[in-house]
């Protein structure tokens, strides 16, 4: 099976990561990725060089703690936009 390729995120992309995830209270800075503070508080051994060794359990709980939080600030937001006249 092909990897996929890395695609980089755009600066507005990663801050808007950064700002859901420190609501979350994650403690997130601009130089940190954000999954890496998520592995870290879940307890899960992400490293930044490779992760093959992780269980598909330890990688679901990292991207659905992001992923849930991204998709419930972005319904908020357009929420907030459709309610708007």
């Amino acid at each position: 099976m092909a990897r996929r390729s890395r695609r980089r995120r755009s600066p507005e992309m990663q801050q808007f990561m950064n700002d859901v995830m420190r609501n979350e209270g994650y403690q997130v800075n601009p130089q940190q990725e954000v999954k890496h503070e998520v592995a870290k508080t879940l307890g899960v051994p992400l490293k930044p060089e490779g992760n093959g060794n992780l269980t598909t359990e330890q990688a679901g709980k990292v991207g659905g703690a992001i992923g849930g939080s991204m998709v419930r600030e972005m319904i908020r937001m357009a929420q907030e936009s459709l309610s708007k006249p």
